[in-house]
């Protein structure tokens, strides 16, 4: 599955049977350049993450920003308010910072 193609794979001591590697995400905070859209039929958050970032995978971006949204939906319920952030750079170092292999 493509969400998986930057997570570690690990195995266990005891039965040495595969897993994959949590991660960890950082608070998004609130910038004044965020945008707000109201969502429609069919909305995604990978969709929305294309749209906005030109990457699907940024999805969790969107995701912590809001938590007006059901976790683990695939489509987001039509006439809800979410927050886009804009500037992500910050966002995506912490995100790398706290995912360092250890």
């Amino acid at each position: 599955m493509e969400r998986y193609n930057n997570t570690d794979i690990l195995t266990t001591e005891y039965t040495n049977r595969p897993y994959y590697k949590g991660k960890f995400y950082p608070n998004v905070p609130l910038s004044e350049s965020d945008v707000y859209v109201i969502t429609t039929v069919g909305d995604r958050l990978d969709n929305l993450a294309y749209s906005y970032y030109r990457d699907s995978t940024l999805w969790w971006i969107i995701a912590m920003a809001n938590n007006n949204i059901t976790k683990g939906a695939l489509f987001l319920e039509p006439g809800t308010q979410l927050r886009i952030p804009t500037d992500i750079n910050i966002i995506l170092n912490q995100y790398k910072q706290f995912n360092k292999a250890r």
